[in-house]
């Protein structure tokens, strides 16, 4: 009978050594900026009920987004809405048939994650 050599338990330092395809990169992170928008309307929710409720919860609000924390979580948020946007438009597009092949993909992949990129460095500028 022939040895089994398969990890039985598949660790965090076996997927860091992995050679993720930019493609499985590209949808991963597509779905991780998905949670974060998920996350961030509670945040942007809590925000629009302190800003109305008085005109000191409106002013404590406003010095907790032009604190450098405020303006980090307020670019991570944009961040994840632009890559989120460019790659819901990327799978739009493939959804009409145009870059259906493993070329395509790879290329929409990347075109996805440069233009969001793009945005992302336009969103660090503005917030800045």
């Amino acid at each position: 009978m022939k040895e089994n050599s398969r990890p039985i338990n598949v660790g965090i330092g076996d997927l860091m050594g992995f050679a993720w395809p930019i493609t499985a990169i590209a949808s991963i992170t597509h779905r991780i900026a998905g949670v974060v928008l998920f996350v961030g309307i509670g945040f942007g929710l809590f925000a629009l009920q302190v800003s109305l409720s008085s005109e000191t919860g409106f002013e404590g609000l406003k010095s907790m987004i032009t604190s450098p924390l405020g303006k980090f979580i307020t670019w991570g948020l944009l961040s994840a809405l632009a890559y989120h946007f460019v790659a819901g438009i990327k799978h739009l597009i493939m959804d009409t048939g145009v870059g259906e092949t493993l070329e395509g993909g790879i290329f929409a992949a990347r075109a996805s994650l440069f233009f969001s990129a793009l945005l992302i460095a336009l969103a660090a500028l503005w917030v800045i």
